[in-house]
């Protein structure tokens, strides 16, 4: 679902899906080469953009959890020991306590000097801590790797808006029906 959302997202951003394709010529130039870790590894504005489709698409957008003993939250409220909580990492990834302009699509957000002002835990989208993902790094390098092909090969052109997707209830965010982006190839 993460690649499915981001190539509709990037159908919807031309001048940033054409900065990706620069950026991937840059690395691995014209003749079609495979892509190697390394190379994966320097594309960096890449990278920007994929956390930045992960911030409004997260595959997890709910988590839960159960309070491993009491915790009193900055406003003196007690979360009693025991007690089941929820986060809702749809609705952090777009509050406008965390994020300006949440609906906006802006991988500058994960420019490192924006990073390190930001909360640590306003972007969860492979949970945190000692139950996070251990497969993020490498579900990064897949995306990364997917959209190599499909960006060297095809220009994504919009048939859906983000505004048009509604979601169902499921364990990863899922839409309702389809997700529909157009394939151009790239002459």
């Amino acid at each position: 679902m993460a690649i499915c959302f981001s190539l509709m997202a990037l159908a919807n951003e031309e001048n940033i899906q054409k900065e990706i394709l620069e950026e991937i010529e840059e690395v691995l130039g014209h003749s079609g080469k495979l892509p190697t870790y390394n190379d994966l590894a320097e594309l960096k504005f890449m990278e920007r953009c994929i956390k930045e489709c992960l911030r409004l698409y997260p595959s997890v957008p709910l988590i839960a959890r159960v309070a491993g003993e009491d915790i009193k939250t900055h406003t003196g409220y007690i979360i009693p020991k025991g007690c089941d909580i929820n986060i809702y990492i749809y609705d952090l990834h777009r509050s406008t306590q965390h994020w300006e302009n949440p609906e906006k699509f802006d991988p500058d957000r994960f420019l490192p000097e924006h990073v390190a002002r930001r909360h640590p835990f306003a972007y969860l989208p492979f949970s945190a801590g000692f139950r996070n993902c251990i497969g993020q790094k490498f579900a990064i390098l897949e995306i990364k790797a997917a959209l190599c092909g499909i960006l060297r090969k095809f220009k994504l052109e919009a048939v859906d808006t983000p505004q048009q997707i509604k979601y169902k209830s499921d364990l990863v965010l899922r839409p309702v029906g389809e997700v529909r982006v157009k394939f151009v190839l790239r002459k």
